[in-house]
């Protein structure tokens, strides 16, 4: 593995969506962001809308291009909304572009300043799997509370207790895998923090396989997933069908209370997997004591899972957008580092009864 570049924290994660109105108005009503920033023709920017939501240290970018010209369109075209971008802080934007190149990175945008009056931001960036990129930035000495260009305002959500972004899953191509994670080694230095085959995620009737790239520090986090061979289509290949090429997954929110925020997401409209009943039958067995109120985590088909280190619960979002495609999770770890391997079986089912209901199974 060669050195790790200098990659201090995640800075932002940007969707390319096709009305950024609406969807920074969906996150922040749903999930509880606050928008904090935002950019387009009433900002001197004429080409684009982009809208910045804010929970804690979780910071992402929505953003709809204004001009048919606008090379995003076809981005749209093929994946409807997803995320193009997941932004990486280093301290020298320079040093980490020309050192990713040369470790066998493709380019996506060479050094360049942005500038207003609040003061210069130097950003570049690569390209990885599908269409999405990494954006390398720097803030240092900028005074402004996001990006030059981006206007500050302030429209309040209810906050629902996220706190960062716990990991980004990829999902890429069949036989892919591997060579997206020795892409991550090679290029940014990160290390597999734990893999999955198709004996430890699988079902009846479909499956897949997947290891975790981290950075040195572990927080970020990246599982790369791939379709492996069952009696019906993966949930990773209708994946893939859909969006037509690799892309992101999910996104894990992280929350200290899993309960209080999924009472309100429930409350504020969002659906969530169905888990089967049988479930629960054995898995305090398996668990073991935790803190939290075990008929709660019933009745809100929240999944629990326990490693070496402690346990961890977690819930996934049905589908964000019409495309079956990205979809969130809602994450507590109590010492946990682990991604929830026992239930792996049941969230699968989840995921396959829907699949089912689609006609894509």
């Amino acid at each position: 593995m060669d050195t790790p570049l200098t990659i201090k924290r995640i800075h932002h994660v940007e969707f390319i969506v096709g009305n950024a109105l609406q969807a920074a108005y969906f996150y922040r009503k749903t999930f509880g962001f606050n928008q904090t920033g935002y950019l387009g023709p009433e900002t001197g920017h004429p080409g684009c809308a982009s809208y910045v939501l804010e929970q804690d240290r979780i910071r992402l970018v929505f953003t709809t291009p204004l001009s048919h010209e606008d090379p995003r369109n076809v981005f749209l075209l093929l994946h409807s909304d997803g995320v193009k971008d997941i932004s990486f802080e280093v301290d020298d934007v320079d040093a980490s572009y020309q050192e990713a190149v040369r470790r066998g990175a493709a380019s996506a945008l060479a050094p360049k300043d942005l500038q207003d009056e609040n003061g210069r931001v130097r950003v570049a960036a690569v390209r990885t799997f599908g269409d999405v990129i990494h954006t390398f930035v720097s803030t240092r000495g900028f005074k402004g509370s996001f990006l030059p260009g981006y206007h500050p305002t302030q429209v309040e959500g209810e906050d629902l207790g996220f706190t960062r972004i716990d990991h980004i899953v990829a999902n890429v191509e069949d036989r892919q895998m591997d060579r997206w994670c020795d892409y991550y080694a090679r290029v940014f230095g990160f290390h597999q923090f734990v893999s999955y085959d198709d004996k430890d995620i699988s079902t009846e009737f479909s499956a897949l396989r997947s290891k975790v790239m981290a950075n040195e520090t572990r927080n970020i986090k990246l599982p790369i997933n791939e379709p492996a061979a069952g009696k019906n289509k993966s949930q990773i290949q209708e994946y893939i069908d859909f969006n037509y090429s690799a892309g992101v997954q999910h996104i894990a929110l992280y929350t200290p209370d899993i309960l209080t925020t999924v009472r309100k997401l429930r409350k504020n409209g969002i659906n969530f997997l169905t888990i089967p009943k049988s479930y629960y039958d054995g898995v305090w067995d398996r668990v073991g004591d935790i803190k939290e109120d075990r008929e709660q985590i019933r009745k809100h088909n929240i999944l629990v899972d326990r490693d070496e280190n402690g346990y961890l619960l977690q819930i996934f979002t049905k589908p964000v957008q019409n495309r079956p495609t990205l979809f969130l999770e809602v994450i507590q770890r109590a010492g946990c580092e682990s991604f929830g391997k026992g239930n792996f079986k049941a969230l699968f089912q989840s995921i396959e009864l829907e699949q089912k209901r689609r006609g894509n199974l």
